[in-house]
């Protein structure tokens, strides 16, 4: 019966809008009102305000905007991205591409209040854990052994959080991530999910949003990432099929072709 519901919902979108509309429109200010979805596809429904939600109608910068490194210079490739997300970057050489999947995951715990879910493994193994940061306590890094100790009174502010954030970036990374996530089909691909391989080097990008065809047997998506050195969160232009850019579109067994990185097959990955 949902599934029923779900293509008659299908129809009735491609109904009202028969007409061919460019993918790109420049007044959008989030994901979702940026870029239509290709010919015959549509986004999926959420429930609630979920991770993909809160990814799909994340602000952008204007149309045009440059992406920028943590130091105020220019990226020295200006030819990868559609867009660029409204968010900081700060000024230290930090926020890169496994940490902007990071932030933008924690962002979302944050703003929902979900502190119990809001952590992030170092790449030793040890837990770093935003409830308890919140509680006061702090993190000892001597050699390979790491600790908390109780340092100052109870704050979950938002400099406290990005305290927080910062030794994360700190000592996490695409190795550290991709132990953490599980695996996840490309054919059920949602927002949220990552594409990563860990490693040094190692990349991850994520998924920012997803759209399905009307017999519901295709997705395609638009992927998000930030790059050595740190850098501006942005969206990624589809290298290989231009006019259907930032849309990806990907199958079983096919290598992902970003355009600064490959992710071999079964690259996905989702968080619990």
């Amino acid at each position: 019966m949902r599934f029923s519901i779900f293509i008659l919902s299908f129809l009735f979108f491609l109904s009202c809008n028969s007409q061919t509309s460019p993918l790109s429109i420049n007044t959008g200010t989030t994901v979702s009102s940026r870029f239509n979805t290709p010919d015959g596809f549509i986004r999926l429904p959420e429930n609630g305000y979920s991770f993909s939600t809160f990814l799909s109608t994340f602000p952008l910068k204007k149309a045009g905007t440059k992406v920028y490194l943590y130091n105020g210079n220019e990226k020295n490739r200006q030819d990868v991205h559609e867009a660029v997300l409204d968010i900081d970057i700060g000024t230290k050489d930090l926020q890169q591409c496994a940490d902007a999947v990071m932030r933008l995951r924690a962002e979302y715990l944050y703003s929902t209040k979900q502190y119990e879910k809001l952590h992030f493994n170092f790449t030793n193994g040890f837990k770093a854990e935003f409830s308890k940061w919140a509680k006061g306590y702090r993190i000892k890094i001597k050699g390979n052994k790491t600790t908390w100790y109780l340092a100052t009174k109870p704050s979950d502010s938002k400099e406290v959080f990005k305290a927080y954030l910062e030794i994360v970036f700190s000592y996490a990374g695409t190795l550290s991530l991709s132990k953490e996530l599980k695996k996840r089909s490309i054919g059920d691909i949602q927002a949220g999910d990552v594409f990563i391989t860990g490693g040094s080097p190692g990349h991850a990008v994520i998924v920012m949003d997803v759209a399905m065809n009307i017999k519901g047997n295709e997705r395609v998506f638009c992927i998000a990432q930030s790059y050595m050195p740190a850098q501006n969160i942005h969206v990624l232009k589809n290298p290989n099929e231009g006019k259907s850019s930032p849309w990806y579109n990907l199958k079983n067994g096919e290598i992902l072709k970003t355009p600064e990185w490959d992710f071999p097959a079964g690259s996905l990955y989702s968080f619990e």
